[in-house]
């Protein structure tokens, strides 16, 4: 594993690269009406509330609901994921815990943070494609008390 923050200019750059040669073929590929956004919300799930994220660096007021939502769906299958090679797969309770963090954060949006945990989509999509022993309970109820990040 990496820890944080050790990733060199040259190593990011090569990483958000592919947000933006994403951005690239997806605005080329001609969608029919109803998938026009296509290339928008594929191109802004790396983004966060408070602006930090890439590529463009939108804050909270840039981004749509469906655009939140993809950006949390996309840090969970991330971190639960078993693919790949740079990291271990994260068990689902912790999981759930860098993304509570996250809201705190304001990286993500927590009210849709709290119903991506009421609505249990985060049990149904461990349930339906990780593994058995990766699936450990999780008290949700601690994530419904209000906290400041310190």
């Amino acid at each position: 594993s990496i820890s944080r923050g050790t990733l060199t200019a040259e190593d990011r750059f090569k990483i958000n690269e592919h947000m933006i040669s994403g951005i690239k073929m997806l605005e080329a590929l001609p969608f029919p009406a109803e998938l026009s956004k296509v290339p928008r919300y594929a191109s802004t799930h790396h983004e966060t509330l408070k602006g930090t994220g890439y590529p463009r660096k939108l804050s909270a007021e840039d981004l749509s609901i469906p655009e939140r939502i993809l950006v949390i769906a996309d840090i969970f299958e991330a971190l639960t994921a078993a693919d790949r090679p740079y990291k271990k797969a994260k068990p689902v309770s912790v999981a759930v815990d860098i993304l509570h963090k996250m809201a705190l954060d304001e990286h993500v949006d927590m009210d849709l943070f709290k119903l991506f945990l009421e609505s249990g989509v985060y049990r149904d999509y461990a349930e339906q494609f990780l593994p058995e022993a990766q699936i450990d309970e999780v008290d949700i109820s601690k994530y419904f008390t209000e906290q400041k990040v310190a």
